[in-house]
């Protein structure tokens, strides 16, 4: 061969092998940053759904605990709405329960337990009684001596009581006026069942309630 095809071989032997190592280099290089971004991109995928892992679990959270608050406060509801409907169903039974006793002829006790007990938180030297028309058939002279005796006794206080002339009351029980009309007892059955009516609530609570709590 000639020695200047020889030179000339020679020359294009070398830049195929400089194109064939660049090529390799810029082949790694690719690689080595595709790698690079494959890399990064999975963390960021990864990081990505730990994100959205997170976020669901706190969404779940906050949906579950606002499920079991609206439970919560749906039982609480319907748990009181059941202590009143019972309250009112007790209230009612007493209620009908003294009212058929007005004809009972031991219904004169509790007629002088009930105008001593309003004669006493009223605290005047003279008052009015009424009561309803069934009920003041039963108030004669006899029983209003009697709880003034009884009022003695108990308080070492004398009242005078006279039965009122005012239209009687529409409902049972008793109301004791002072004689000079400006304050009033009220002891009617109604009014009486108000008063005791927190007391009768914590009982049917303890009753039915508290246990299951507890449980």
């Amino acid at each position: 061969m000639e020695p200047v095809e020889k030179e000339k071989a020679e020359l294009i032997a070398g830049i195929e092998e400089d194109a064939r190592i660049e090529e390799e280099k810029i082949i790694k290089d690719a690689e080595a940053q595709a790698a690079e971004k494959r890399a990064y991109a999975q963390k960021k995928i990864e990081s990505l759904l730990g994100e959205a892992e997170e976020k669901a679990r706190e969404q779940a959270e906050t949906i579950k605990k606002k499920i079991l608050s609206g439970v919560e406060l749906e039982a609480k509801r319907l748990s009181m709405h059941i202590q009143d409907s019972i309250v009112q169903n007790i209230m009612a039974r007493v209620e009908a329960r003294l009212g058929s006793m007005i004809d009972d002829p031991n219904y004169r006790t509790i007629l002088i337990d009930w105008i001593t007990e309003a004669a006493m938180g009223l605290d005047a030297e003279s008052a009015e009684v009424n009561a309803s028309e069934r009920e003041r058939m039963k108030i004669d002279p006899d029983l209003l001596s009697e709880v003034g005796r009884k009022i003695q006794e108990l308080t070492g206080k004398q009242v005078a009581l006279t039965l009122s002339n005012a239209q009687p009351l529409k409902s049972q029980g008793i109301v004791l006026t002072a004689a000079d009309g400006r304050t009033a007892f009220n002891n009617q059955v109604k009014t009486r069942m108000l008063r005791r009516q927190r007391d009768i609530r914590t009982k049917v609570y303890d009753a039915l309630f508290s246990k299951n709590r507890k449980e």
